[in-house]
């Protein structure tokens, strides 16, 4: 009986064996981190200082206040 013609495997790998090295991405500068802390904390100072004023504390300032404190939330998300 006659031999049947065996089928060539592809010479590409399916999987790797060893994974990818992931390229580090840059590190923040120094000033970052501070430049974030300070714009929370004069958030923090913005709206204190809002409700010091007694009756002409407005409903602005505090706005204001909040987004210094949400702007630096947000830059501690990009800090690396």
């Amino acid at each position: 009986m006659p031999e049947s013609r065996q089928r060539h495997k592809k010479s590409s790998r399916r999987y790797q064996l060893e994974p990818q090295q992931k390229t580090r991405s840059k590190s923040s500068p120094r000033w970052f981190g501070p430049l974030v802390l300070g714009i929370m904390g004069l958030g923090v100072v913005v709206i204190v200082w809002n409700y010091l004023r007694g009756d002409t504390a407005s409903n602005g300032v505090l706005f204001i206040g909040l987004g210094l404190i949400a702007a630096g939330f947000l830059g501690t998300s990009f800090w690396k």
